[in-house]
């Protein structure tokens, strides 16, 4: 019994119903405004096969295949009732298309692949994927089995084969536009080609890595340490590639192009699975990305560019402040900022309206490029997905718990009373708070408040103290890790050399400004001084205490520069083991390790390193 023997009255309906899908599409209105409505997930068999390219528009020849294959029967009814009917597999014509409110999905069988497009743009194809082991070699696809189609959800089984190989797969979609690809057999990878202008390996504690091609020309592949989630921002800033996994021994590369004449993209993420799913999304909309040449022109001006953000969302960009990249969100006006290393200076990057602005200085240079884009949800649509979405749909929300570490990015309080204590609790805005009582010559009244003020300060200082420790931990315990590492892995000594060089310069700033940051001692016998001027009324009080207010500011001053100096440090670390840990999966192994550490010493940062949920 043929497949396609006639299509009956509930393949008329899946027509309109596919039409409803598409127009709905083009007027942007969001899914949630049909639910119910229509299809959210359609197989269509083109009834021939595509050439090497598919025509998307020209639908007339094309069949909808129906939830219930039944439905073909030219009497369903009867042969629902009857089970010699039961059991028949599609058998597809032409090629399979699978579609619904955001993705096409094209398995061209003469190919070889599989082609997404995205549905705000469906005359350009966002991403092709194929077996690792067939990439670039002659293939086809020579089965194509349904093993879902309710009309929500599809899955289709397929075999891809050339060279002697038979390498199957199973790709499931829903109406999230998450594509599920589960490598069957022996098919060890899967290479996701497309045009990849950026890529990023995100991280909620340090600064993402953003991955240029250009830098990477003389390469030809590029290990990337990456964890579990990786994002591609594709040529033409309409589009995004969001690509997760589960946890595993899966190994990612990216291969540069070899375009010399136009700009330099990635041209494909090749991932070794593991034997597990590999799951993927585009996010598309009109400008999701953006690329700003940040021009000498820019220096000490407000600069508003035309770029606007096509939604709410936590909107980042990356800019150098102490010859270190360093992660900013976007506010949503002009502001000014104080922070440890470079002081007061007014806060880079705003929305003006939606548009977005930068002030530049010589504190944070107009330098090369700004490249913005978006993880989390801020204020943003529910018909917006995010990458951090596609995240906790595919890994699931315990698993992501440990990527997003929402505990971590909190910053740990240097205020010992709360909303008790002195509300700028550090040395400056404690001396000030005791200034204002002893110029008033109540320092013997309000011995309690000064006591209080006084215990706030020698607070914030062991704390400071106890987190210059941890960062002087890290240093050396990175360095025996490094030491040790170099005796198993001799061929990458130079890279190991790089490493040792950053973690060296945190006891040397150490050393730097040990004279100047003191001891926790010496805030002992301070504050033991500064308490003694509150038990009698002396004409010298005063005096007394702006000198002492001037050792407590001094003492405190060069303890913010020095934990913030460490940080610096630390991010510098973190950042330069994953660009330079890219040459072989050794590497990698190495880098995850280095930036592992450095994470866990990232945690909880103090508000004079950098600020909360950077």
């Amino acid at each position: 019994m043929k497949s396609d023997r006639g299509i009956g009255s509930y393949g008329l309906f899946l027509r309109k119903t596919a039409l409803i899908v598409l127009l709905v599409t083009g007027t942007g209105i969001s899914a949630a405004g049909i639910e119910g409505k229509t299809t959210n997930t359609l197989i269509w068999d083109t009834m021939s096969p595509f050439g090497d390219t598919a025509d998307l528009q020209n639908r007339t020849s094309w069949k909808p295949v129906p939830t219930d294959l039944l439905m073909l029967e030219l009497n369903p009814v009867a042969a629902s009732s009857d089970p010699g009917y039961y059991g028949r597999e599609y058998a597809f014509s032409g090629d399979a298309v699978v579609e619904n409110e955001r993705l096409t999905a094209v398995f061209n069988s003469k190919k070889g692949s599989v082609v997404i497009y995205s549905n705000t743009d469906s005359n350009s194809k966002k991403l092709e994927f194929v077996p690792l082991e067939l990439k670039g070699r002659p293939a086809k696809i020579t089965h194509c089995t349904i093993l879902q189609n309710t009309g929500q959800d599809a899955a289709l089984e397929v075999t891809f084969s050339g060279e002697g190989k038979n390498l199957p797969a199973v790709i499931a979609f829903d109406g999230t536009g998450i594509v599920d690809i589960k490598p069957g057999g022996n098919t060890k990878g899967i290479s996701l080609i497309s045009t990849i202008e950026y890529g990023i390996v995100p991280s909620f504690i340090g600064d993402d890595l953003i991955f240029s091609p250009g830098d990477y020309a003389s390469m030809n592949t590029l290990c990337v340490p990456s964890e579990n989630l990786f994002v591609g921002l594709l040529a033409g800033q309409n589009d995004m590639l969001v690509v997760t996994w589960p946890e595993g021994s899966q190994q990612m590369k990216l291969v540069p192009g070899d375009n010399q004449q136009g700009p330099h993209l990635f041209e494909s993420i090749d991932f070794e699975n593991d034997g597990r799913s590999l799951y993927l999304a585009v996010l598309s909309t009109p400008g999701i990305w953006h690329k700003e040449e940040l021009k000498p022109s820019y220096l000490e001006k407000d600069v508003t560019i035309d770029w606007k953000r096509p939604f709410r969302a936590k909107w980042i960009t990356q800019l150098s402040e102490g010859q270190v990249q360093t992660t900013y969100t976007f506010k949503e006006s002009k502001g000014d900022i104080w922070r440890g290393v470079i002081g007061h200076y007014t806060y880079p990057v705003w929305f003006s309206s939606d548009n977005a602005s930068y002030r530049l200085s010589k504190k944070i240079p107009p330098k090369g490029q700004s490249i913005i884009y978006f993880l989390e949800r801020k204020d943003t649509p529910v018909s917006v997905l995010s990458p951090v979405d596609i995240m906790k749909v595919t890994l699931g929300r315990q698993m992501c718990d440990t990527i997003l570490d929402l505990p971590g990015r909190k910053l740990r309080t240097h205020h010992r009373r709360g909303g008790d204590g002195v509300r700028r609790a550090c040395t400056c805005g404690c001396t000030e708070a005791i200034q204002a009582v002893f110029d008033a010559g109540q320092e013997v009244q309000k011995k309690e408040y000064v006591e209080g003020a006084v215990g706030d300060m020698v607070y914030f200082v062991t704390q400071h103290m106890n987190r210059i420790d941890e960062y002087r931990d890290l240093a050396r315990e990175m360095t025996e890790f490094l030491n040790q590492t170099r005796k198993s892995a001799a061929e990458l000594k130079p890279y190991l050399d790089r490493m040792e060089a950053i973690v060296q310069e945190i006891p040397q700033e150490y050393r730097r400004q040990e004279e100047l940051i003191m001891s926790l001692k010496y805030a002992d016998e301070l504050a033991q001084q500064t308490k003694a001027l509150t038990q009698k009324k002396e004409p010298g009080n005063l005096p007394a205490y702006e000198d002492l207010s001037m050792k407590w500011r001094r003492m405190g001053g060069a303890q913010d520069d020095l934990v913030a100096q460490c940080h610096r440090i630390t991010r510098k670390l973190f950042q330069e083991a994953g660009y330079g840990g890219t040459s072989s999966p050794e590497a990698v192994a190495i880098a995850r390790q280095i930036r592992a550490r450095c994470t866990k010493c990232l945690r909880n940062a103090d508000g004079y390193e950098i600020w909360a949920d950077y």
